[in-house]
């Protein structure tokens, strides 16, 4: 089975969300999709206070919510990228919000100006119309895609995603 995955980069706010959840709902139908979230801050809590998921996930333990339509599950281990592959078994095109340090191709994301930072840890640059690229000292090897045009960016992610 031959797996692919491609990360996704920005500042807050530049739309990382938004892009990674339009190539889902335009690949979803053609491919197994698989999405890794980085959560940097430790913001995101599994269920509300008072329901038995979200109190047995304040044990600490591994938990695994399973209804009639989806299976969740929740660690309060960090788990290393192999690890969470392995957690998804299986998938055609992995997407990933976040986390710069894995060695995957990646895509950042900019709304109104370029954060040069970004550029020494991606291969693709997504921008829309706020930004004048002619501003930038962009490198001759980072490919330049418009945010708005999905379809392109998914030929991007078909032509340089990484096995896996």
């Amino acid at each position: 089975m031959k797996r692919f995955a491609v990360a996704f980069t920005g500042p807050s706010g530049s739309g990382k969300t938004t892009l990674v959840e339009k190539i889902s709902k335009a690949l979803v139908s053609q491919r197994e999709v698989a999405i890794i979230k980085h959560d940097p801050k430790d913001k995101a809590t599994f269920d509300r206070a008072g329901k038995d998921s979200h109190t047995f996930s304040q044990t600490g333990a591994e938990v695994v919510v399973s209804s009639p339509t989806r299976t969740t599950y929740f660690s309060q281990r960090n788990k290393e990228l192999e690890e969470m592959i392995r957690m998804f078994n299986h998938f055609d095109i992995l997407l990933v919000e976040g986390l710069k340090a894995l060695p995957l191709p990646r895509i950042a994301i900019f709304r109104n100006k370029i954060e040069e930072s970004y550029l020494n840890c991606s291969e693709a640059i997504a921008i829309d119309k706020t930004i004048n690229i002619d501003e930038y000292n962009i490198p001759k090897n980072i490919d330049i895609l418009d945010l708005n045009n999905t379809t392109q960016i998914i030929e991007w992610i078909d032509q340089h995603a990484k096995q896996v």
